[in-house]
């Protein structure tokens, strides 16, 4: 059958639906991280705000719990990037990252020609057996390599083992109300004892579109950083529904998927920075104005009608905080009162 027609606003309403943001969802933190396929967690609370603006009820604890339980981790994966995600899945989709945190640290970082002419492999055994005894942040590794390889660059070597030897950071480190310095041990010794089913390239796809779809084979590239999905998707078409957006570009679905009225009405949603609603297409039209892109990120995002329309950020100093709101818009009486209450809300959260 040929694509049919799918309208930008109807993008976004399918977009907001599997995010868990056109209405706060009854699931616990784990069923929320996992679906949503991890969480941008560079910034340490962000997954925080980002659970609070998706989920009905959400208390800190709840993710705090599983962090330090070790249900879910924080590590490097999609975009060589910082995530949160569960146990689970640190098992599953780290192996099937492996290509893109090397590319990253050969080609897309210094350090990889900082220790050109080294042998990598036993810097990398090194660090996996030191990470293995106790967790370390990056200039302790750093110094401890150093010691064995006193003529190479510590910092350039610390980084070898972060990209290219599956690690976690270990709590207080991204727990609520905690706070302490990143250090690092091997997914090996963090989640000792545990399983899970591998991941495939298909599957990776599948579960991609149930939390971002419709969408490309560039989308999903611009997703996780993997290359050469299209032979990928194409062998998914049989199982996949076809749409037409407003640019011509051809997009593809999971048949039973979401995908509302693009009328339905979006409340006002505060998004933490780097959330991945913002970062996980090629073409972020469906939800942020290309000239919008680069005053959030570093800044949390405020959607009004399911659109980004302005940048937050907690405001600096002791006790009660308050919001740093800028609007990129001037926004009507109804629109400008829901904000009001919506960011009341977030500013008695982050009081917590």
């Amino acid at each position: 059958m040929p694509p049919e027609p799918i309208t930008r606003r109807a993008l976004n309403r399918a977009l907001l639906e599997r995010q868990k943001l056109l209405r706060r969802a009854s699931l616990d933190a784990a069923g929320a991280v996992e679906h949503l396929v991890g969480m941008q967690a560079q910034s340490p609370l962000a997954p925080y705000v980002g659970l609070w603006s998706r989920l009905d009820g959400f208390r800190p604890e709840d993710l705090a719990t599983l962090i330090t339980g070790r249900g879910a981790v924080r590590m490097s994966l999609m975009r060589t990037t910082l995530h949160l995600v569960t146990a689970a899945d640190a098992l599953a989709l780290r192996p099937l990252l492996q290509p893109v945190l090397e590319r990253g640290f050969r080609s897309g970082s210094p350090f990889g020609r900082r220790l050109a002419g080294l042998d990598i492999a036993p810097v990398l055994d090194a660090g996996r057996a030191l990470l293995g005894e106790s967790p370390l942040s990056a200039a302790e590794l750093g110094r401890r390599l150093a010691e064995r390889w006193p003529d190479h660059d510590p910092v350039a070597m610390a980084h070898a083992v972060r990209y290219l030897v599956p690690l976690v950071q270990v709590p207080p480190r991204g727990v609520w109300g905690s706070a302490g310095q990143a250090r690092f041990t091997t997914v090996d010794a963090w989640l000792a004892g545990r399983d899970a089913p591998p991941l495939d390239l298909e599957r990776l796809v599948l579960r991609y579109l149930a939390a971002f779809g419709p969408a490309s084979a560039m989308d999903v590239q611009a997703w996780c950083w993997l290359t050469r999905l299209g032979p990928v998707v194409e062998r998914l078409r049989p199982r996949l529904r076809a749409f037409r957006d407003e640019a011509g570009a051809e997009l593809l679905d999971l048949p039973d998927a979401p995908r509302p009225d693009p009328d339905t009405p979006a409340p006002v949603r505060f998004l933490p920075e780097y959330d991945n609603l913002l970062l996980s297409h090629a073409d972020r039209s469906r939800v942020i104005a290309p000239g919008h892109r680069e005053r959030v990120f570093t800044r949390g995002a405020l959607l009004v009608d399911g659109f980004v329309r302005g940048a937050w950020r907690a405001a600096r100093g002791g006790g009660d905080p308050g919001l740093e709101l800028e609007l990129f818009e001037p926004l009507g009486a109804a629109d400008a009162e829901a904000v009001g209450a919506e960011s009341e809300r977030l500013r008695r959260f982050l009081a917590t």
